[in-house]
């Protein structure tokens, strides 16, 4: 149904659409010399800035200056009269209701076959914060927030080009979620960015809320435990990886950013590294890596050894073991397990509850937890050392937070049939199966998507920036050839 001449019968298909809604605002407006209620405003309290439409829209339609005769009304009152810094006109209903709810005001005029699209938002958003989850101690400390417009202008400040290009779509065919594709042109991988156009035209969902939302419909193997798509809540990292030659998919309602392709090495990357002198961002990184094979190896090498291979051990550590593990009654594998879950448990309480008490309550916890398994001799006190220092050595790498816990747990199953050549085993079909991965056609153990072979200046260390200027993070495809 198009939009009708009939200034009522417009009114009356507005009402229809959103009856009972309470927060759909009617105004109309005589202006001076025209039809009583000539001009009807709709719009969504809350969702639009009441000053913005006072100033800019009542307040010069009261007092407006006839149009001439024959001058088209709709036209005139678009580009002399209304005074929002967008308008435009449209005679589709989806396309009106669908800007209304997202805080734009419609203008009905009588005697036009269309409606007038006025930019007129003004709904609350969150103020721009440092991300809890990527804290720096040096650096900048702005992030992203729910509201994409603000996104793709705190990117845009990072990357003053022409070339930055956005492409805008819409996901979710109830909740028409705004997204915008962001990428550099001259730089990105062109095969890596048709990829991604291919499959988020796939994307077949009622709501999209998050950005995780696409991210499981369009990541490569979605049984893997590892992540084959970044996530960041910080402009200057998608800034960084756009300038590598990835995409980036900024999704309205939250501040996660996705950037494609996704490698390994990225888990292991911190923004820090690139804002402090090489040397301390090396020794970071390797710190990082260690932690996360120890966070998972630390726990099914000891079950090993206490289980199958106990004289591998010197024999006054052993003795200290043994003497230690007088009266438990459980084998390790069981002990291992509980205070593994008691730890995680401990570690999602603290998450969830609020940030005043949550510290508190998993140091608190934890202490108590654990001296008071071991009085009770429901575990051994080595137990509880090897326990804590794995879930320690987790916390370092948060971005490997769920491959951790899954890769320790496979590994304690196998060590606990077949000792340390289970832990072998299971290192093994580890390293088979990142071998085997890739993220929209790249490798996920390259070093870096764009980078030629032997190009490693960002991998398993960071090197001084003078040998990093042509490296795939500051150099563009263009000067490369």
């Amino acid at each position: 149904m198009p939009v009708s001449a009939d200034l009522n019968q417009n009114i009356a298909q507005m009402k229809k659409l959103f009856d009972r809604d309470k927060t759909m605002i009617t105004r109309r407006v005589t202006p001076p010399g025209w039809p009583e209620g000539a001009i009807c405003l709709f719009f969504c309290d809350g969702m639009v800035n009441a000053t913005s439409i006072n100033e800019n829209l009542i307040r010069p339609l009261t007092l407006m200056a006839p149009p001439a005769k024959g001058v088209d009304r709709l036209r005139y009152l678009e580009e002399s009269v209304v005074q929002t810094n967008e308008a435009r006109q449209s005679d589709d209903w989806n396309d009106l209701v669908y800007s209304m709810v997202y805080g734009d005001t419609i203008l009905f005029c009588s005697g036009c076959e269309k409606a007038l699209v006025l930019n007129t938002k003004g709904f609350a958003m969150r103020g721009i914060q440092e991300p809890d989850g990527e804290t720096v101690l040096k650096g900048p400390r702005e992030g992203f927030t729910e509201g994409i417009l603000r996104n793709l202008s705190m990117l845009r400040r990072k990357l003053r080009v022409s070339e930055l290009k956005q492409e805008y779509l819409t996901l979710g065919t109830v909740s028409k979620t705004v997204c915008a594709l962001c990428y550099i042109d001259g730089v990105v991988d062109q095969k890596v960015l048709a990829e991604v156009r291919s499959r988020l035209k796939t994307v077949d969902m009622d709501g999209v809320f998050d950005s995780n939302y696409v991210a499981e419909m369009i990541r490569d193997h979605k049984k893997s435990p590892f992540k084959t798509i970044g996530t960041t809540e910080r402009p200057d990292v998608v800034a960084a990886k756009l300038l590598e030659g990835r995409v980036a998919l900024f999704v309205d309602g939250t501040p996660v950013v996705l950037t494609m392709p996704g490698i390994l090495i990225e888990s292991f990357q911190s923004s820090e590294d690139y804002y402090v002198g090489f040397q301390f961002a090396a020794i970071s990184r390797i710190l990082r890596m260690a932690g996360f094979f120890l966070a998972i190896s630390v726990v099914p090498i000891y079950i090993a050894l206490m289980t199958f291979h106990a004289e591998m051990l010197p024999t006054p550590l052993l003795l200290s073991i043994a003497s230690a593990r007088q009266g438990v009654p459980f084998p390790s594998v069981l002990e291992a397990l509980g205070l593994l879950t008691a730890f995680d448990l401990l570690r999602e309480a603290g998450t969830r509850t609020p940030s005043a008490i949550g510290q508190t309550l998993s140091i608190v916890g934890g202490l108590v937890v654990g001296s008071a398994a071991v009085e009770a001799r429901f575990a051994s006190a080595p137990m509880v050392i090897i326990i804590a220092f794995s879930g320690i050595t987790g916390l370092m790498i948060p971005k490997l937070k769920s491959a951790v816990i899954i890769i320790r747990l496979g590994l304690i199953a196998l060590v606990s049939c077949a000792g340390l050549y289970g832990y072998l085993i299971g290192m093994a079909a580890l390293l088979a199966h990142l071998a085997s991965m890739q993220s929209f056609g790249v490798n996920m153990l390259a070093s870096s998507p764009l980078a030629e072979l032997g190009n490693h200046e960002d991998s398993l260390m960071r090197v001084p920036f003078a040998r990093m200027k042509k490296s795939g993070r500051f150099l563009s495809r263009r000067e490369r050839t």
